[in-house]
């Protein structure tokens, strides 16, 4: 039986990236749009009254002025971490040791990491984010729990049983063969299972032994489609621990290529530091890289080159990185990116920062056929904004007199009082 819901707004989506293409190119924009879900995927976009006459019988849903546009999709998190979130005075290393390994040493109960992988999910719908690529800890049982809330909420999500053997507390380090043999066993059980993928999750490479890596380069020769993340140049004092460990290694990229973790569906987490041989390698082979701002921020890394590595035709994903990041929201988000271009010397625009919180982030995990844009065939993962959720944002919103002057305060200023509603698979949620 068709099920069949027809919505009316303000409509947003993208036809090309805005990094590389004029606006008028780019965007798609609809002030008194329509979005015709059927089945769970967006069957046609465009005029209000123009679908309204096509469209017989299914629900209608009126947003007014508010603007449909894809779910946002974070691209990189720690669920774990959802209870440390805005835990004190730490960089990333003490950050680890202090904060992050004790509360990842409480997943080994199944019904803790329950708990808590719902608790994420539900924060993340009410920020308007419907998708999300979160590291699991080095039990299995938390990545069972993490893709059970998922399936439970309809959801997209990429996950993966972190791997560490090295520079750990005991009761968190695995060894190189558990690693490949947990790995490979969650692999076989989840990815591809209805809206969900697996992803290989070594940690970074001071926390794995040689032999660990070579495992898990191993383990993606035998499932190259499956995406595979981690971290890499976050911090300068990371960088020069990896030094210590890894003598050999032309720079940090290279404690990944060496052992066959370099690729096309490889995912790296921050990227601040990288070195000209990294930055080509990482272009050349195709892999993404994710900015992670108020994470960046919050523990004190550095600034990320967004406009240099766009201008050379890098793959950008946009992630809150929780709980090193301070906020579940996508919109708080693009605001620490914005003021870090900023440092930089470029303004991003609007367009772009919506961008990245969509169809970048898509693109990064490989599933821009599938969500991060408001486009006929894509699943209906939608969030609607109220583009005056509060009386600062609607005074400035007022003047506007572009959608991009209407849209940036609640980029710049909005939390989840923006986020009007969250459809998920075509549900409304």
């Amino acid at each position: 039986m068709t099920k069949r819901t027809l919505l009316l707004g303000q409509t947003l989506g993208f036809d090309n990236d805005p990094f590389h293409a004029p606006l008028d190119q780019a965007v798609r924009h609809t002030r008194q749009g329509a979005v015709l879900i059927e089945n769970g995927v967006v069957m046609a976009t465009g005029e209000a009254d123009q679908l309204r006459q096509q469209v017989q019988g299914g629900d209608i849903i009126d947003y007014g002025s508010d603007l449909i546009m894809a779910g946002f999709v974070d691209a990189h998190v720690h669920y774990p971490q959802t209870a440390i979130i805005a835990s004190w005075g730490k960089q990333l290393i003490d950050w680890l040791n202090t904060y992050t390994f004790p509360e990842e040493m409480r997943f080994d109960d199944p019904a803790y990491g329950a708990e808590i992988a719902g608790r994420y999910l539900d924060l993340t719908l009410a920020n308007g984010t419907t998708t999300v690529a979160s590291y699991c800890t080095s039990h299995p049982a938390s990545v069972d729990a993490f893709f059970a809330a998922a399936q439970q909420r309809g959801q997209r999500g990429v996950a993966g049983k972190t791997c560490m053997d090295r520079n750990a507390p005991p009761g968190l380090c695995d060894t190189a063969q558990s690693a490949y043999d947990d790995s490979k066993a969650l692999l076989n059980k989840w990815h591809d299972v209805e809206r969900l993928h697996y992803a290989i999750t070594p940690r970074f490479s001071p926390t794995s032994t040689p032999e660990q890596l070579e495992a898990l380069g191993a383990l993606w020769a035998e499932y190259p489609d499956c995406l595979m993340q981690t971290h890499l140049s976050e911090q300068l004092e990371e960088i020069n621990w990896m030094r210590g460990l890894f003598p050999q290694a032309r720079d940090y990229l290279d404690t990944y290529e060496a052992f066959g973790l370099l690729g096309k569906n490889g995912v790296y987490g921050h990227g601040i530091h990288l070195e000209p041989r990294e930055r080509d390698r990482l272009k050349e082979v195709g892999a993404a890289l994710v900015h992670c701002p108020t994470s960046n921020t919050f523990i004190g890394s550095g600034l990320f080159d967004m406009a240099g590595l766009k201008a050379a035709g890098h793959r950008v994903g946009l992630a809150t990185d929780t709980g090193g990041g301070s906020s579940f929201s996508m919109l708080r988000t693009m605001a620490t990116a914005y003021e870090l271009a900023q440092l930089r010397g470029t303004a991003l625009h609007p367009a772009q920062l919506l961008w990245l919180a969509t169809a970048g982030s898509a693109q990064s995990l490989n599933l821009a056929d599938k969500i991060g844009n408001l486009a006929v065939g894509h699943e209906a993962d939608l969030v609607v904004l109220d583009l005056g959720s509060t009386a600062a944002i609607a005074q400035r919103a007022e003047r506007a007199d572009t959608l991009w002057e209407q849209v940036f305060p609640t980029i710049m200023m909005g939390d989840d009082r923006a986020i009007r509603d969250v459809w998920v698979g075509g549900n409304r949620v």
